[in-house]
């Protein structure tokens, strides 16, 4: 049994409900994987991937899609969602055990997994 959600959790606004609902909605054994942006663990990577993501994004939106404000508010989700070990103890919360996190291009994007035993 296995619950899968990328780049979607940053946008629930319960996510402790959402993340209970997971593991109630696993039979025992099964297991939840999150991939989700999250943040840089290297400080002068995390510099340049704010200033993108606030400034370079926007601008680039605008000039594509004629849609600036979305591009910015996929910066704003993503500053807001919580950063690794925050998501992992609301998961540990949430029932889920063996929680880990590996980050993926320098922590910006985390895959987070429970499971329900």
């Amino acid at each position: 049994d296995l619950i899968t959600i990328a780049f979607g959790l940053r946008n629930v606004t319960d996510k402790n409900a959402a993340l209970r609902s997971m593991y109630q909605s696993l039979k025992p054994g099964g297991r939840l994987l999150i991939l989700e942006f999250s943040k840089p663990i290297f400080e002068p990577l995390a510099k340049i991937y704010d200033a993108y993501s606030f400034s370079l994004l926007p601008a680039m939106g605008k000039l594509v899609a004629n849609d600036s404000e979305s591009y910015r508010y996929l910066a704003e989700s993503i500053r807001m969602h919580p950063d690794q070990d925050t998501l992992k103890d609301m998961m540990v919360e949430a029932g889920f055990e063996r929680c880990d996190y590996h980050n993926l291009t320098g922590g910006i994007v985390a895959l987070h997994r429970g499971f329900r035993f």
